[in-house]
């Protein structure tokens, strides 16, 4: 996990005196699926972020379900243009978190991925290079299933092999562009899977309720958002 200060963020901090308003781009995880009680991460911080005592940053949550890294590239540009408020004023930021549905085999165990290996890394390129030219990004990363409750609708095989072949070609990715990358996968494992196998969802791939609070910490305890809360 990334915990130096990136000079992007430090930027931000610099030249900002209003509340952040930041875009959240990903697939279900983003949206919050799973969390009836909260509605996700995001919404979450949305809501924290929306007290009288709170700084009065914005979020606009932009999950997903279902999207992958093509899907949220298509819609980067188009997201980010259409939040401009505050005298038309962009967002100052962008999280992205995707690539668990791209890991996944279709129809059986050793199908083929739902988006190939390679292709998927030249998608994310472009994805975070286009996202970079627009503003700050940071990126979350996926938790990990529960491969025992698999397949997913019936089709969709998710593994945990296959989740760090992807979120480690993503997190390459980011260090080479300086992008913070939160390695969910790696500290939710780290915890150990009795652990983790408790905040899941019945579905094994989605976070539950007390999931979703325990994924909302990591990321208010992230070093680099910290620095995008100090920065108004």
């Amino acid at each position: 996990m990334q915990t130096l200060a990136i000079p992007a963020l430090q930027s931000i901090r610099t030249k900002h005196r209003l509340p952040l308003k930041l875009v959240v781009l990903g697939d279900s995880l983003i949206y919050g699926f799973g969390d009836p009680e909260g509605g996700g991460w995001v919404e979450r911080l949305r809501r924290q972020w929306m007290s009288p005592d709170s700084p009065g940053h914005v979020i606009y949550n932009l999950g997903v379900r279902g999207d992958g890294v093509q899907q949220v590239q298509e819609r980067l540009e188009h997201e980010f243009r259409s939040r401009g408020e505050l005298k038309n004023r962009v967002p100052d930021a962008i999280i992205l978190s995707v690539g668990v549905n791209d890991s996944a085999r279709l129809g059986r165990p050793d199908g083929r991925n739902f988006t190939n290996f390679d292709t998927f890394q030249l998608e994310l390129a472009n994805l975070l290079d286009q996202a970079q030219q627009l503003c700050p990004v940071l990126f979350v990363g996926m938790v990990p299933v529960d491969e025992t409750r698999m397949p997913f609708l019936d089709c969709f095989y998710y593994s945990h092999a296959e989740q760090y072949r992807y979120k480690e070609a993503t997190r390459f990715a980011c260090m080479r562009r300086q992008i913070p990358y939160l390695d969910i996968f790696d500290i939710w494992k780290s915890r150990g899977s009795d652990w983790w196998s408790k905040n899941l969802s019945q579905d094994g791939l989605h976070p539950n309720v007390a999931g979703y609070q325990e994924l909302l910490q990591d990321v208010l305890n992230w070093e680099p958002l910290t620095q995008l809360n100090r920065a108004c």
